[in-house]
């Protein structure tokens, strides 16, 4: 039973990875290269997607987790899945802080109520989502290494 909860909680978080590497790496470049207003109507659609699906996601990673962890704690690789947890929830206090409420804003704008600052807000967004990325990659990285 360990051994599913290790690995659907590695696959679940690796999955995330995926998806937000691919947010900034990606899709985020060619919402910018959209003419005109679509680009923004783009990146405003996809934090009312992502908005609603992430937080869940992030939540069931972290809790996943966290039961590896104790479930696992006689076994080797337990400091690494303590350590991922960790990292789990340091990403989701930056969502909360940080990410959520700048996406809040955008998810909202149009082209008509857009405050003239939306471009740096995007941008401010783009900077507090790498680091983002970098520790759920740490942490989905740790996750592969205790399995090992």
């Amino acid at each position: 039973m360990l051994n599913a909860l290790e690995v659907f909680t590695t696959v679940v978080v690796g999955l995330m990875v995926g998806v937000e590497f691919c947010v900034v790496f990606v899709m985020k470049r060619i919402l910018d290269a959209l003419p005109g207003d679509s680009g923004q109507l783009g990146h405003a659609h996809g934090g009312r997607m992502l908005g609603a699906l992430m937080p869940f996601w992030y939540m069931g990673s972290l809790v996943l987790g966290a039961v590896w962890a104790v479930a696992g704690r006689h076994h080797d690789g337990t400091g690494l899945v303590t350590a991922a947890a960790g990292l789990l929830i340091v990403s989701v206090v930056m969502s909360v802080l940080l990410l959520v409420p700048i996406n809040n804003r955008n998810k909202t704008w149009t082209p008509e109520n857009r405050p003239a600052d939306w471009q740096q807000q995007l941008n401010r967004w783009e900077r507090y989502h790498y680091v983002r990325v970098a520790v759920i990659i740490a942490a989905f990285t740790l996750l592969v290494a205790a399995l090992a």
